[in-house]
């Protein structure tokens, strides 16, 4: 992989194969079984692009026809893979306190073949482009962060689209869903399949109502991001008043604002002014961030972050949790969500995430879920290797 060597990738070959193992049954023919094995070492390999054609030549064949039969029409569930992948994540970076994040990624590509592809914002582009998006669901702790689930963005003109659903292989069965939608589902199936996080953190994309009724009923922490607009309805002086987050925070006074880190970032800590609100203080009329005693196991909050240079530049959050849960600690998972970007360049960089030259569904979620697995797997050896003192470089 990039940012390690040859001999190192060599040396880490059986854990790889071992690895691989894990996933082999899901591959009936033993063709692309091999094929894959290649695959994912092509994904890990220093090759300059891993396209067909490359991660081909990496392999010793002469073209690229076997990588893509084994992306398009091979035999083989890249489902119970991504149930092996998520297996995997949790076995190597598993830990009481983690947190699961959701957050998006675009694919950028040219013309209108490849399944989804439309002009539509994507946060790689920073605008509106012509791209691909995905949702993914990472799972970070102390240790590291790696990827556990993904689901492609199927726009609504796509999934009305017979013709181009054809042609791209969209399974019968798929109809439009929104990106919450997705992410909710990819919620559903982690913690059906016995995942345990202490917090689930988004940005305001994923904060629908569906989903906060979700994990509140499964009593389940989460820092979710709002927008400025997010209104709130609650008893005032005997009226009911509606008024926006940002209002609020507006009404505070400057002592209820505190300079804390959200945690490392690439030039140091990260520094922020922060404030929250218990949204049952609102209810009576409370304008402070006191520490009332609260008998509730759960309560909620509204949290602000706003830029030290740049009091207008804020960020703000709903809270789900226990009543007994402190700032600092809201602060560091509001932070969490930033390791997901990291995750997405990382992930691009040295497994070839973004590489793909597929246009059907089935070979997207193929690809990008043998280039997660990969990824896990440079998480692992980075992990183990760091824990005892061993190669910085593995990413």
């Amino acid at each position: 992989a990039r940012g390690m060597t040859r001999v190192e990738v060599e040396n880490w070959l059986e854990e790889l194969q071992a690895l691989h193992e894990r996933i082999a049954p899901h591959v009936r023919r033993s063709e692309p079984r091999e094929r894959s094995l290649a695959y994912l070492k092509g994904l890990l390999s220093g090759v300059e692009r891993r396209n067909g054609w490359q991660l081909a030549e990496q392999a010793g064949e002469d073209r690229p026809d076997g990588m893509q039969r084994l992306l398009a029409t091979a035999d083989w569930d890249a489902e119970l893979v991504q149930e092996d992948l998520r297996d995997y994540v949790v076995e190597t970076l598993g830990s009481e306190k983690a947190v699961l994040v959701v957050d998006e990624t675009g694919f950028l590509k040219k013309g209108k073949k490849s399944v989804g592809v439309k002009r539509q914002y994507s946060g790689t582009a920073g605008g509106v482009e012509n791209a691909q998006v995905g949702v993914f669901l990472a799972y970070a702790t102390a240790l590291g962060t790696a990827f556990v689930d993904r689901a492609l963005f199927l726009p609504e003109e796509w999934a009305k689209d017979a013709e181009r659903r054809q042609e791209a292989r969209v399974p019968e069965e798929v109809r439009f869903r929104t990106k919450p939608q997705l992410a909710l589902q990819m919620f559903k199936t982690a913690f059906k399949a016995g995942v345990k996080a202490t917090w689930v953190t988004a940005d305001s994309v994923y904060s629908s109502s569906e989903i906060r009724r979700y994990l509140e009923n499964r009593k389940q922490p989460f820092v979710l991001g709002i927008s400025a607009g997010f209104m709130l309805r609650f008893p005032e002086d005997e009226r009911i008043r509606q008024a926006r987050v940002d209002e609020l925070f507006g009404e505070l006074k400057a002592k209820s604002w505190q300079r804390l880190s959200a945690g490392q970032g690439s030039k140091g800590e990260r520094f922020f002014e922060w404030a929250w609100l218990r949204l049952s203080d609102l209810s009576k009329g409370a304008r402070s961030t006191s520490k009332s005693a609260n008998t509730k196991k759960f309560d909620k909050w509204i949290l602000a972050r706003r830029s030290i240079q740049d009091p207008n530049d804020c960020a703000h959050y709903i809270v789900f949790a226990p009543s007994t849960t402190t700032l600092q600690q809201v602060i560091q998972v509001a932070g969490t969500r930033w390791v997901i970007e990291t995750g997405f360049e990382a992930v691009k960089n040295e497994a070839g995430l973004d590489e793909y030259e597929v246009r059907s569904w089935v070979a997207w979620y193929r690809h990008i879920t043998l280039s997660l697995l990969a990824y896990a797997f440079l998480v692992a050896i980075r992990t183990r290797e760091l824990q005892k003192g061993g190669p910085s470089s593995v990413t």
